[in-house]
Order: structure tokens, then C-alpha cells, then sequence
């Protein structure tokens, strides 16, 4: 099985790059960001032509997710944490795969910038809301798949120059703290997992350059629970969207569980 986080900065505005990529690489399940769209906007018809269904939790011109699925996804829900700004940034649901009950967590988290703001405490709380849930979700289900866009830098490897970013609410430590709080509960970050001291990045601002220069960061990210480990068979980061005219200024990472 194949399952796909892509943070598509408009999924209107990106329809046919999303609808080539999945004729391209037929994906069973894709979890979609920063979809930008109301539920009653959301492109749903042109995806069920292609064989997959939509989940969505959208808002109107920002944030936004969403599940497109091949198999039907159950229990789908986008109540996991009480956001106080009440902005649409979780969807989760369940599948089932050789008769492992999985749940699904798909996020995009707070941007955070800029560092003296109302949004850096916003995210701050965000992030320490969802640990404490996630925490409480493996009690009840160990068997989870998280994914999507974190805005948060791991390490000095996942940016092309760590010093610019030392001040960024992408790469704090005290942010960096929360992720590496997500893996001590019980997880591990997939991409690090199968590529201890490879550097890839799946963002590119549009600004200055950056896609040609690959001046990037590793923002988007895969974390399985540890009972799912023995699943993993591979992950890749697939930049050729990226490279695409109009793309999103994220590329897709590609998980194949068995």
C-alpha cells in the first residue's frame, strides 16, 4: 500500500498537477494540506473519476486537509485536539490492513512566524495540545500513521543552512523539542528510519531562487508507530511536482507499507 502527504497550497489551484501525479504514481491514499477550500468547494467529483474518495475538513482561502482514498477510510473525524482558533488543521480516520486496525492522523501544524507573535504562541499551545492527545491515542490504538506538513525543522541536516533558521518557528529549539517529544512517545521518523544522514528536503520557498538553488528544508514528515515498523517497506520524497509549472512549493513523500 502506498500512502502520500502533500502539502498542495491550494488544491484548486493545483488540480491538474494533483490529478497527473496520482494517474502517475497511483497511490492508495493521500493526505492532503493546506487544501485552501471550503468542503462544498473541495474538487471531490474529479477525484471519484479517478477512483478515489474525499475526506475533507476544509476552510475558506486557508489551511485546509483532507483524505483522498482508494479504500474506504472509517471513522473520520476532525475533533482530535480543541483548536482555539478554530482553524481546520486535523482530519483523522481508521483503515484496515491485514487485519491491523490503523488510524490515520493527517496535520497541518502552525507556521509560527513570525517569533514575537501571537502565532508563535499559537503554535506553541497547538503542538502541546496535540502531543498530550497523541499520547492518549496510543493507549487506545497502537497502530498509528501521522503525517503531513509539521513546519518544524528536526535537525541541522533538514535545512540547507541551519544558521539562517536558528531564530525561524520552524526550527526553535523549544519546537524542535515537541517533535522530538512525538518520537519519544512511541514513534519513529520514517524518512530517518530508512536514511540515518541522507539530506532531502520537500519544500522550496517560491522566493529567490530557492527550487533551483535547493535551498530547502525537510518539513514534511512520516511518523509510524513502533508497532507498525515490521510494515515499513519504503519512503521516498518525489520532487518532480515540484519541478512541474505552477506547483505547490511542497513536494509529495511516498510511504509503501505492506
Amino acid at each position: 500500500m502506498k500512502i502520500v502527504s502533500w502539502n498542495v497550497n491550494s488544491v484548486r489551484a493545483r488540480i491538474e498537477n494533483i490529478l497527473n501525479y496520482i494517474k502517475d504514481t497511483n497511490p492508495d491514499i493521500l493526505f492532503l494540506q493546506e487544501i485552501k477550500t471550503e468542503n462544498i468547494n473541495f474538487p471531490s467529483e474529479a477525484f471519484k473519476k479517478n477512483g478515489y474518495n474525499s475526506y475533507v475538513f476544509g476552510q475558506k482561502s486557508y489551511n485546509g486537509v483532507a483524505f483522498l482514498s482508494k479504500c474506504k477510510i472509517t471513522n473520520v473525524k476532525n475533533d482530535l485536539i480543541k483548536d482555539k482558533l478554530k482553524q481546520s488543521r486535523i482530519i483523522t480516520g481508521e483503515i484496515l490492513v491485514n487485519k491491523k486496525k490503523i488510524k490515520l492522523i493527517n496535520i497541518y501544524v502552525p507556521n509560527g512566524n513570525p517569533i514575537d507573535s501571537e502565532k508563535y504562541e499559537y503554535k506553541k499551545s497547538w503542538l502541546t495540545s496535540f502531543v498530550k492527545k497523541i499520547k492518549k491515542e496510543l493507549s487506545l490504538n497502537p497502530n498509528l500513521i501521522l503525517s503531513g506538513d509539521f513546519n518544524i525543522i528536526p535537525e541541522e541536516i533538514d535545512v540547507y543552512d541551519y544558521n539562517r533558521y536558528k531564530n525561524d518557528a520552524l526550527f526553535k529549539l523549544e519546537i524542535r523539542k515537541k517533535f522530538r517529544e512525538l518520537i519519544n512517545l512511541g514513534f519513529n521518523d520514517v524518512y530517518r528510519y530508512f536514511n540515518k544522514s541522507k539530506q532531502e528536503y520537500t519544500f522550496w520557498d517560491y522566493f529567490a531562487g530557492s527550487w533551483q538553488k535547493n535551498y530547502g528544508m525537510r518539513i514534511d514528515h512520516f511518523l509510524v508507530s513502533n508497532s507498525l515498523l515490521e510494515n515499513l517497506i519504503s519512503i521516498n520524497i518525489n520532487k518532480t511536482p515540484r519541478s512541474k509549472s505552477k506547483p505547490s512549493d511542497h513536494t509529495p513523500i511516498e510511504l509503501e507499507i505492506n
